[in-house]
């Protein structure tokens, strides 16, 4: 499991009237929700897409929106978040007809300095380190949107 803070505010409790809780910046508040959802929306093309999109799907399903974490809960999210492949894999051959049958990795792995390599047909942007490189691209665009529900709130 892998997981991203994007936490708005300090989680203590917010009085139901304070300024912050009108304005809908507490904790499960709706600017909160917002971010948290665009997070998700904004990291899709940039996530490494596999046939069944089982990664890709994760963070809707794993994320409780409005707590401010993202969560990409498959076991090799960590993995390609840092593109770290542990090893050894050794290859298997069939005896007979010198076929790759598959990888044998014994119970206890290392990291190695191959990294994997991302299919980009799905994902045009797929790759490691996605919600970095989301950032870069869409930080300013989650910022305007969540001031622009702020003014919303405040009306």
């Amino acid at each position: 499991m892998f997981t991203i803070t994007a936490r708005l505010i300090n989680p203590g409790e917010l009085e139901p009237d304070s300024l912050l809780a009108r304005a809908g910046l507490q904790r499960g508040g709706p600017v909160q929700c917002m971010i948290d959802q665009r997070v998700i929306d904004y990291c899709q093309p940039y996530v490494p897409a596999s046939p069944d999109r089982t990664l890709e799907h994760s963070a809707q399903l794993s994320t409780e929106i409005g707590e401010g974490l993202v969560i990409w809960a498959t076991p090799y999210a960590r993995l390609l978040y840092y593109n770290v492949v542990y090893g050894p894999n050794i290859p298997r051959f069939d005896p007979d007809t010198g076929v790759l049958l598959g990888f044998f990795s014994p119970p206890k792995k290392h990291p190695t300095d191959r990294h994997f390599k991302f299919d980009k047909s799905q994902n045009p942007n797929a790759g490691p380190f996605w919600v970095e490189r989301m950032k870069a691209d869409h930080l300013s665009d989650i910022v305007k949107e969540a001031q622009n529900l702020v003014k919303k709130e405040l009306k």
